[in-house]
């Protein structure tokens, strides 16, 4: 299912759901980060999605990186919690959802990369790196929170 990405557009739809959402900012040993070409919407993102009834958040986060991305991780922190009603996703199936995104820092432990139905590369990627990538605006607003090792996690 294909999906356009708004903010703070004035010709965006009315969000009509909103689903919680994880996203894990992954750093290997040389301190690449993690990320997904996305099937949805042809962008490079964190790899991460929607909760689901009967796991908490965490098991989100590990659930979510496992099928997106084949690696094992264990999540350290929340680096930033994202609501801006002024970001919706449109589905080619009429949803409209308004953001709810909680990014967490996590540690790989294991796996090795595989792609999915929902991510069609999976690369570690220098941060010097990401200015070349084609990331949605709010993914790298994620990754730079997350990299700027904040005592506290960003609100908004």
């Amino acid at each position: 299912m294909g999906r356009i990405d708004y903010i703070d557009d004035p010709e965006a739809p009315v969000a009509n759901s909103v689903v919680p959402s994880v996203v894990a900012i992954v750093r290997d040993e040389e301190g690449r980060v993690l990320l997904i070409h996305k099937t949805d919407n042809n962008l490079w993102a964190l790899p991460g999605g929607g909760h689901e009834i009967g796991e908490s958040i965490p098991e989100t986060v590990v659930r979510e990186v496992k099928e997106e991305t084949g690696y094992d991780v264990v999540v350290e922190t929340i680096t930033g919690i994202y609501t801006n009603p002024h970001h919706v996703m449109a589905y080619d199936d009429g949803e409209v959802r308004q953001q709810f995104s909680i990014a967490f820092r996590a540690k790989c432990v294991g796996g090795h990369s595989r792609t999915s139905s929902e991510s069609s590369e999976v690369a570690w990627v220098r941060p010097d790196d990401l200015g070349a990538l084609d990331l949605h605006p709010s993914m790298r607003l994620r990754i730079q929170h997350a990299l700027e090792d904040r005592d506290t996690p960003f609100l908004g």
